[in-house]
């Protein structure tokens, strides 16, 4: 940026030059001086190097309002727990796995857990088909990001939404 610039000639581009073209460095930071503005190096590698004259902090706001509202645009991911015991009955069952498919639909993920308390670690089995059988439940509004998965006393699952299909 302006006296940075090492190189003796560079190619002026941009909205504020009447002409554009190939100027010594010195005529290019004079145009500079005299609009009030910075001449700012855009393309140092190319022979000449690209310059542009703007307003730089003027450019740096705007840089980082972009960035700001692309940040915001970016979808969150919700992430809802389902806790579950190794000897869950079916009614329990399908009372989570009602709550499951609203968590699905709405765009969220769902990690589904089984937790073992004490002894009943012993039921990793019973724990493990619970959760596939969990899985193939929701096959059609999920799919497995992650398969069943003992993390000490807890046996974890994590689905993703499908992607709604276009017509």
């Amino acid at each position: 940026m302006n006296e940075a610039i090492t190189a003796r000639q560079v190619r002026l581009v941009g909205d504020n030059i009447e002409t554009p073209g190939v100027f010594s460095i010195a005529d290019a930071r004079r145009m500079a001086d005299e609009q009030e503005l910075d001449l700012v190096e855009i393309t140092p590698n190319a022979d000449p190097p690209v310059c542009r004259i703007i307003d730089y902090q003027k450019f740096l706001y705007q840089q980082k309002k972009k960035q700001k509202e692309i940040k915001a645009k970016a979808a969150k991911v919700v992430v809802k727990e389902i806790r579950f015991g190794p000897n869950t009955d079916d009614h329990d069952f399908n009372f989570k796995l009602k709550h499951a498919e609203n968590f699905l639909k709405e765009g969220s993920k769902v990690k589904a857990y089984v937790f073992f308390k004490g002894r009943s670690i012993l039921f990793k089995e019973q724990g493990e088909i619970l959760l596939l059988r969990f899985a193939q439940e929701l096959e059609d509004l999920g799919k497995v990001e992650q398969l069943p998965k003992l993390e000490g006393k807890r046996m974890i699952m994590f689905m993703a939404p499908k992607a709604a299909k276009k017509k």
